[in-house]
């Protein structure tokens, strides 16, 4: 307790509050505007941390990030334009409800879930890291290889209305982009034609920003001048409404939050597969109404909460054992280092008032997340009124410029209107984004993962099954293929003997 209570005193004071309430404005105005993500904003605030002292510093970045990935749903629901990749697996659904004027509420409900599910993944770091990180520490790349497929999945499953057969496609179409470039086992160049800009493969900012943005422009382009209104958000009690929608959906909110967590705390996993997993197991409930606002909710929600979630699944092997979980925590392991905190298990004992102060400056930026992101939803929102004839092309400037921020290259503008012809293209065809969207994420994991185990094993295939927990990932993978037609077989073979007794 006494350690507890020495994190307190340090972390509320005047410097470190006034700090954390400077970052969490910065962190949602960045995390807003498509292109420009978390890990992005941190490190543009790096340089200013070297005059602080440990506490504020650690407190300005963690703030940062949570406020970032939350502010990251505010273009994906009102604009259909994620400002994170993990904001891209419900874009879609969220979209249509702010098409109905829901967009303030579930904005609402999107605050306060990842107020909670960030909660959780603090204190679970807080309480529990070094039980999980070990837990970590014990994935192999049969482990991930399993976890990369159970991502794939989920990504057919929340291709919407659209069939899966398109899902499937969409997702193969991202695979292949994420093939580009060089062999990451073998170091041989592929699919560059020789060129010397795709050597680095597509650059993934540019490649989701053309996807949704642009494309989204080129919609607006070709519809007629009575389709281009504005689009309204109805006043609502937002307050009260999504703090009680929040706690009806609970049990999926803590079910994203441990889903965000245990995700985040793998090297290499993060935050856009825990979104996609979340959001696929809220989707396969049966007997949901797609257009129901309440079903929405249902399958949002949890995704939400996983986001920011994963953000502090991710610290817990930074500070356990100074392994970055991806490159936000990279960062704060190299400001750890520069304030004379060395990550690893001795942090705890050497540094624990000023480790926990961290811990808890973590968890008050979450609990910030509810009044700021109300905040920032009623700003925000503003932003539809603007007529779209001078809003659509802001946005295409803004695009452009966060690409070739993120990639310092010409050609990553060039790769979103690339995209942005794709996007456009797939969806007027009905097929879904999101899945492209995992398979780029996920495909150069996958491919890693299997090359690496093929070699491990000498060709066996077997060994995909012997480790204990791959083989539980294995059995889950499975099983969502092949449980759902084994009992509609099931149903229908019943309904048969019942209709021919």
């Amino acid at each position: 307790m006494d350690v507890l209570s020495d994190a307190l005193a340090q972390v509320l004071t005047w410097e470190v509050l006034l700090v954390m309430l400077v970052s969490a404005l910065y962190g949602l105005l960045v995390g807003a505007i498509p292109g420009l993500t978390a890990t992005l904003a941190v490190a543009l605030m790096v340089p200013i941390t070297f005059f602080m002292d440990p506490v504020p510093a650690i407190a300005a970045i963690v703030t940062m990030a949570a406020m970032a990935i939350f502010a990251g749903d505010l273009p994906a629901v009102l604009l259909r334009m994620p400002g994170t990749p993990a904001s891209a697996a419900y874009t879609d659904q969220a979209y249509q409800l702010t098409m109905r004027g829901q967009g303030e509420y579930i904005l609402g409900v999107s605050a306060v879930t990842s107020a909670v599910g960030g909660s959780i993944g603090v204190l679970v770091l807080m309480f529990g890291a070094p039980y999980l990180a070990e837990f970590a520490l014990e994935f192999s790349a049969f482990e991930y290889f399993w976890l990369a497929c159970l991502g794939l999945t989920a990504a057919i499953m929340v291709g919407g209305t659209a069939s899966i057969s398109k899902s499937a496609i969409s997702l193969v179409l991202g695979l292949l982009v994420a093939c580009v470039g060089i062999d990451p086992v073998s170091g041989e160049s592929r699919f560059t034609f020789g060129s010397q800009n795709l050597l680095g493969g597509f650059g993934f900012i540019p490649v989701i920003i053309g996807l949704f943005a642009v494309a989204e422009i080129l919609r607006f382009c070709i519809r007629s001048a009575g389709d281009r209104q504005g689009l309204q958000v109805a006043q609502a009690p937002l307050f009260s409404k999504a703090l009680r929608d929040a706690f009806r959906h609970k049990v999926g909110i803590l079910r994203g939050s441990a889903i965000g967590t245990l995700t985040g705390a793998l090297p290499g996993a993060g935050a856009d597969i825990a979104a996609y997993i979340s959001y696929a197991i809220a989707r396969r409930r049966p007997g949901q109404d797609e257009d129901d606002t309440a079903t929405a909710v249902r399958q949002i929600a949890p995704a939400t909460a996983a986001n920011n979630a994963a953000v502090g699944g991710s610290f817990i092997p930074a500070t356990v054992f100074g392994i970055p979980g991806d490159s936000l925590t990279a960062i704060v392991i190299g400001v750890l280092l520069m304030k004379g905190l060395t990550p690893g298990p001795t942090i705890f004992s050497d540094n624990a008032s000023m480790i926990n102060a961290v811990f808890l400056a973590f968890l008050l930026a979450n609990l910030l997340l509810i009044p700021f992101g109300f905040l920032a939803v009623r700003a925000f929102k503003q932003v539809l009124r603007i007529p779209q004839a001078i809003l659509m092309p802001s946005i295409l400037l803004f695009a452009m410029v966060g690409a070739y921020a993120i990639e310092h290259s010409l050609f990553a503008v060039v790769t979103i209107l690339i995209f942005g012809v794709l996007g456009f293209l797939l969806e007027e065809h009905g097929f879904p984004l999101a899945p492209m969207i995992l398979g780029l994420v996920l495909g150069p994991l996958l491919e890693e993962t299997f090359v690496t185990s093929m070699m491990r094993s000498n060709g066996d295939l077997m060994a995909f099954f012997e480790r204990p927990v791959s083989l539980v990932l294995a059995a889950v993978t499975l099983g969502v293929w092949l449980v759902p037609p084994l009992l509609r077989a099931c149903r229908g073979r019943g309904a048969a003997r019942a209709a021919h007794p």
